[in-house]
């Protein structure tokens, strides 16, 4: 009855705005809520009695929704509960403005209306772009004629170098300095402590080296790998590979020095269990130089932050994107939403349970697996185009530093590289540190050193293969209007018919070890809230799971998308730590070489 309700149809007449108003254009707008979903509002022009007999084409017609194309009488795809405007102007000067809005009538609506406006607000903070504020670029696209690239409804394309971005990447270039370039220094050393050389099995902890370095894995290899790739592609063309691969180098610095204080200022209780991460060492890191206060509201927002991430991005967003791509390959599963959600939710749950070791065992096997599966399909398709490696890594260069007009010019590139990397490896958001600090070690440096390989996987090597794919099939050059998964799916299946199935599988992979992962980071900073007892755990995982149904049957609306933002705002109070901190790191790494030549 419910959604019969719906597709009879909300219709609401919004009566025009009297700025500028003109008796030579006298319409109003009728708008319609056809289902109870998200992001499926209509609204359309209904012309006065003046405009009988007239041609449309006499008026220039622009929404606010930019992919509405100029001189449509109607726009859909509207967010319920979002304001939007349609600017009508004729040939003689005259305009007239609609400002509208869409009814919110579901329960899903309702809670979407009320996030969107906190979405707009965190947006414009983490999203700005400091560089175009102050002039120093124009960040409108070009086309290959220099003419600029508009939006359907006229507005012009742009490109952006947010602010969180820019806040990630110059914290990378400063610990990569700071540290001596422990990026390139301490990666020999990563791979033998991952393989376990120095393992000492008495040492303090819950996991191995590799155990830890898996799990974080598992929280940062996802669908940025596939989806995010493939976006930086189609906007920046080969030569963002470039800027991909630099920052995810300078990435490992911030890794490096955020897991370090992970392990440093953990808490071990009697059983043995581990609680660390950035909640830890903001609030006792910086009581120590007498910023005790300062510590405690840094730690505060980024648990606060790190609770609402883990139960949207690292846990409802997997699961939509899971069911999404399951019903593309198996029809089936599309009316069985809940079905597919309870089945993911108990396949997550049998691993929290048991907590960082129970996740541990899987994710040892998982990301491996994913790893090879992915990678090696990668390189298949590389190997099968041998004669091109020459030709592909010239246009990796030639596109990083010679890009034209149409791909924002050499900045535009950087920019679109640098964002990709930084959304994928997280280096400096800080979720890995609460992974990395249950490893088995008595010195944190060399749990920070193992962390380094963490970047270097996430984007020099997946990263990197997804792009290699893209330029090496043509698709980077030439996306045919194609985008995110879509075009990453196009390029394996010009090599590979069955590439849907392998893309499936992996995006499965991808989402569950993420899940699993971000479940533990997410508990922990919520222990770190409420307490850290049996009880304030399970209830979390209990949110936790239930948000994992309500992730396969809802869409990708404000609540996941604020909750995406919150998991980059953790970057903010997690990198004033750092910096505050660096010296102390460093004396730390120094002190630890010199122990190293001494035993060896």
């Amino acid at each position: 009855m419910r959604k019969r309700l719906f597709l009879l149809g909300v219709i609401v007449m919004v009566c025009i705005s009297n700025a500028h108003a003109s008796d030579n254009i006298n319409f109003t707008i009728e708008t319609a809520n056809p289902t109870p979903e998200i992001k499926d509002g209509t609204a359309k022009i209904i012309w006065g009695t003046s405009h009988a007999g007239s041609d449309n084409s006499q008026y220039t017609i622009k929404w606010s929704k930019q992919e509405t194309t100029l001189g449509s009488i109607e726009s859909s795809g509207l967010e319920e509960g979002k304001e939007y405007s349609v600017l009508i102007s004729d040939g003689s000067g005259n305009e007239q403005q609609a400002v509208f809005t869409i009814p919110s009538l579901s329960g899903q609506e309702k809670v979407n209306a009320i996030f969107t406006p906190f979405v707009d607000a965190v947006s414009l903070v983490l999203f700005s772009d400091p560089f175009a504020a102050l002039g120093m670029y124009d960040p409108r696209i070009q086309d290959e004629h220099g003419k600029f690239v508009l939006h359907p409804n006229g507005d012009y394309k742009t490109i952006s170098m947010p602010l969180v971005v820019v806040w990630l990447i110059l914290g990378a270039i400063f610990f990569t300095f700071r540290m001596g370039f422990i990026n390139l220094r301490g990666f020999k050393h990563a791979i033998q402590l991952a393989r376990g050389k120095f393992d000492n099995p008495e040492d303090k902890g819950e996991v191995s080296h590799f155990q830890a370095l898996a799990t974080a894995l598992s929280g940062t290899v996802g669908m940025g790998n596939i989806a995010g790739v493939a976006t930086a592609m189609a906007v920046g063309g080969p030569g963002a590979t470039f800027w991909m691969i630099v920052a995810g180098l300078l990435g490992m610095s911030s890794k490096f020095v955020e897991c370090t204080l992970g392990v440093k200022y953990r808490n071990i209780n009697e059983k043995g269990e581990v609680s660390g991460g950035p909640m830890y060492y903001l609030s006792k890191g910086l009581a120590i130089r007498g910023m005790g206060k300062f510590g405690k509201v840094l730690a505060f927002t980024f648990a606060i932050l790190c609770v609402g991430g883990s139960i949207g991005g690292g846990n409802m967003y997997q699961a939509n994107q899971t069911f999404s791509q399951l019903s593309s390959v198996i029809p089936a599963l599309s009316n069985h939403s809940i079905a597919v959600g309870i089945g993911l939710a108990l396949m997550t749950g049998l691993v929290i349970i048991g907590g960082i070791k129970s996740i541990a065992k899987v994710t040892d096997k998982i990301v491996p697996l994913m790893i090879l599966l992915y990678v090696g399909s990668a390189l298949l398709i590389i190997g099968m185009n041998y004669n091109f490696i020459g030709q592909a890594f010239a246009d990796i260069f030639n596109g990083a530093f010679n890009a034209d007009a149409a791909k924002g010019g050499f900045l535009g590139v950087m920019i679109m590289g640098f964002r990709r990397a930084a959304f994928s490896n997280e280096a400096g958001v800080g979720s890995a540190s609460i992974a990395h600090s249950a490893s088995k070690t008595n010195k944190p440096i060399s749990e920070g050193i193992v962390s380094l390989l963490e970047p270097f996987i996430d984007t020099v090597v997946i990263c990197t293969m997804t792009a290699l794919v893209l330029i090496f099939t043509g698709y980077a050059q030439n996306p045919q209007g194609l985008d995110g998964v879509a075009l990453t799916t196009a390029a394996f299946k010009s090599q590979f018919s069955w590439f849907d199935i392998v893309l499936t599988i992996a995006i499965f992979l991808f989402a569950f070890s993420t899940m699993i992962s971000w479940s533990y980071y997410g508990m922990k900073s919520w222990a770190y809230l409420v307490g850290e007892t049996p009880r304030a755990q399970m209830i979390y995982k209990v949110i936790f799971l239930l948000c994992t149904i309500v992730g396969t049957s809802s869409g990708k609306g404000a609540v996941m998308d604020f909750s995406d933002m919150m998991i980059l705002g953790m970057a903010f109070p997690n990198v004033i730590g750092l910096l505050i901190m660096s010296g102390e790191v460093k004396r730390d790494l120094k002190a630890y070489w010199i122990d190293l030549r001494a035993k060896v």
